[in-house]
């Protein structure tokens, strides 16, 4: 069973930012992304990386043992629900480095706080991320 489904950028947020080359891991999220994954949760690469750049970013996160349900597409199942794939991936909560507030919704997800079910309001310092 699908708890959420995580959209999450790379430059910036799995590794520190360095773009063209990959930057430092940045351990904290890698960790707490596999732990969602291994709880059920669906993994989203969604990055403005392409051809090589993006093949050496999905090869660097294989390596730290992250692995990704889709990488800058969506889901098959929301293709299959939706009829088709618009550049807009589907999620639940969308983790960028534009966010200052990635840290928090990381923390949050890693307590388990986060479900489809919860309902609460989001604060208004994190008014940026979008959850559906």
């Amino acid at each position: 069973m699908i708890k959420i489904i995580i959209a999450v950028d790379f430059d910036g947020v799995i590794v520190t930012e360095n773009f063209p080359q990959i930057g430092r891991p940045h351990i904290g999220v890698i960790n707490a992304l596999i732990e969602r994954k291994k709880k059920g949760d669906k993994l989203i690469l969604w990055t403005c990386r392409c051809g090589q750049q993006l093949t050496d970013a999905v090869a660097f996160c294989r390596n730290m043992g992250l692995e990704f349900d889709a990488v800058n597409e969506n889901l098959q199942m929301m293709i299959d629900k939706y009829g088709s794939d618009s550049r807009k991936v589907y999620a639940d909560c969308y983790i960028d480095d534009r966010n200052k507030d990635a840290e928090w919704l990381l923390f949050r997800a890693r307590t388990e706080r986060m479900t489809p079910q919860l309902q609460e309001p989001v604060p208004r310092k994190t008014a940026r991320i979008v959850r559906r």
